[in-house]
């Protein structure tokens, strides 16, 4: 950077009295508290060196709202363009109009705006020639903001300049701000009702709020502990990660009190670097957010986060509700499975079992690529409690078929095989009831289709290959996997490896491979208490 006494120099020696001091005002609100540890960022663009040594030296000490210029200097129309298309937040051009080419600073102009697509950056026209760029014609026919002859740039003219177009550019960027925090804000909002656990929400959350604040923000998400009255931590981002394990924020953290006094003014505090987002729920639910952005933040982000907060408190309430669904819904399946088991005395807690190693099968098929139209995310959620209704059925059948010690015969057979059909057909009419794919939805499929082969030799439709659902399929293996290793009143337990060897012997023919395949997997790499439970 040229020296700023040559700078000097340089300005004594221009033959008209651009960038004349009239007064020591070109500090302007320096000393003002800052608010922001970022720069205003200007651009020169000039071929004339001197220009941008004197430049540099009459915006030396400028300020605006306490944030100081970071100077760029550009030589030509062209690499004035690269600076622009290659540095954020450029706030100010101020551009030559003469340079390599009697338009090159025009066609620069011209190029911010339609090539660049910025229509955010402030555009100053600087010229030693006016009758060369005539005034009228410029400004009607470029999108520029200010055209300025350099014989009429003193240093006060040019400080008003620069803080006119700075506060022209901040108001842009503000309108900009709320546009994009807005759709964030929907986005969010959106994205936070697919979210079922708790603390995925409060995750979602402060990953929301980062992103519309734009400063990748610590945060920490509290509620109100109903046991103890304290904050007790759900999610936290950033430096505060490690809260996220702590069940209470301790007492002596130093966002405690900023929290504590939204809790018992219920409203947000505002207390740079701790802000704390206060939201209290229709349900009478209180949260707290805490972030803490380098800066203090702007008007525009406060109201921004207020209306996220009014979203954020019908989205806790909603996902209350469902949760409540949820669980009710639960609650039914287990039930229905109780009921079945309840009679069938003999299998124990077959149906937990059931339940838990046809979740893990799911899980490793996934893991293991296998490519399956069934292996969809709601399979994976939902087939471990879908399991359990396999033998809901088995309500309808006569205790003397359902109890018999003995092996059955042909007749009592094809009564007890009944049961396929019957629990799909009362499961079908319960998840008609409910819209989308439920529990129920595929403890219909397994009801009804655990008992056929892959082969096609199995009951009650001869069904085979893949037009068995893939959550009948898995429980198909579990099932006589579960069965096989634990008492029955007509058998007593396998041996292990004689359990092992009879389902590798029937896959393909009576199992899916991929499903053998993935059960032998967890055979080897599981604890043994997976596959060695003692009968209850």
């Amino acid at each position: 950077m040229t020296d700023p006494s040559d700078a000097s120099d340089a300005s004594d020696a221009l033959d008209d009295n651009w960038l004349l001091d009239e007064d020591d005002e070109s500090g302007g609100d320096a000393n003002t508290a800052p608010i922001d540890q970022r720069l205003w960022r200007v651009l020169i663009v000039d071929d004339d060196v001197d220009v941008h040594a004197v430049t540099r030296l009459a915006l030396r000490n400028v300020a605006f709202k306490g944030r100081e210029l970071e100077l760029f200097s550009a030589y030509s129309g062209a690499e004035g363009f690269r600076i622009l298309r290659d540095t954020p937040d450029i706030a100010l051009v101020l551009l030559d109009v003469v340079m390599e080419t009697d338009d090159a600073g025009l066609i620069l102009a011209r190029r911010i705006r339609e090539e660049l697509n910025n229509q955010i950056v402030r555009v100053v026209l600087r010229t030693g020639q006016p009758g060369q760029a005539p005034e009228q014609r410029v400004i009607i026919e470029y999108d520029i903001n200010d055209y300025k002859a350099k014989t009429e740039l003193t240093t006060q003219k040019l400080f008003t300049t620069v803080i006119s177009a700075l506060r022209a550019y901040e108001s842009l960027m503000m309108l900009e701000r709320s546009r994009i925090g807005l759709g964030k804000i929907l986005a969010g909002a959106t994205n936070l009702y697919q979210i079922h656990s708790l603390r995925e929400f409060a995750s979602g959350v402060l990953n929301q709020v980062s992103a519309i604040l734009d400063v990748g923000a610590d945060g920490v998400l509290c509620v109100m502990s109903a046991v103890t009255g304290g904050p007790t931590v759900v999610a936290a981002t950033g430096h505060y990660t490690a809260l996220a394990d702590s069940e209470a924020l301790p007492a002596d953290h130093p966002l405690m009190p900023a929290i504590v006094k939204a809790f018992r003014e219920k409203q947000s505090q505002f207390e740079h670097p701790a802000n704390v987002l206060y939201i209290h729920t229709q349900e009478e639910r209180q949260l707290c957010i805490s972030v803490t952005p380098p800066w203090p933040l702007a008007p525009i982000q406060r109201d921004l986060l207020e209306v996220f907060c009014q979203r954020i408190a019908a989205a806790f309430d909603n996902l209350y509700m469902f949760g409540q669904l949820r669980r009710a819904q639960e609650a039914t399946v287990v039930a229905l499975a109780d009921l079945a088991e309840f009679r069938d005395h003999g299998t124990g807690g077959h149906v937990r079992r059931v339940q838990d190693l046809s979740s893990r099968i799911a899980q490793r098929m996934k893991q293991r690529g296998v490519d399956d139209p069934g292996l969809s995310p709601q399979l994976l959620e939902m087939i471990g409690l879908a399991s359990i209704l396999h033998d809901v059925g088995k309500v309808s059948t006569p205790d003397q078929v359902l109890l018999k010690p003995a092996a059955h015969t042909p007749e009592e057979r094809r009564v007890m095989q009944t049961h396929a059909q019957i629990g799909r057909s009362i499961l079908e009419r319960a998840a008609s009831m409910v819209d989308g794919v439920s529990y129920l939805t595929y403890g219909a499929q397994i009801a009804g289709a655990h008992h056929e082969h892959f082969d096609g030799g199995g009951y009650p439709e001869g069904l085979s290959g893949r037009d068995i659902p893939l959550s009948a399929r898995i429980v198909a293996v579990v099932d006589v996997f579960d069965a096989l290793l634990h008492r029955r009143p007509y058998k007593e337990p396998w041996p292990h490896p004689d359990v092992v060897s009879y389902i590798g012997e029937r896959s393909g023919t009576q199992f899916d491979p991929e499903v053998v395949a993935a059960l032998l997997e967890i055979i080897e790499t599981s604890p043994p208490m997976l596959v060695d439970i003692e009968d209850d």
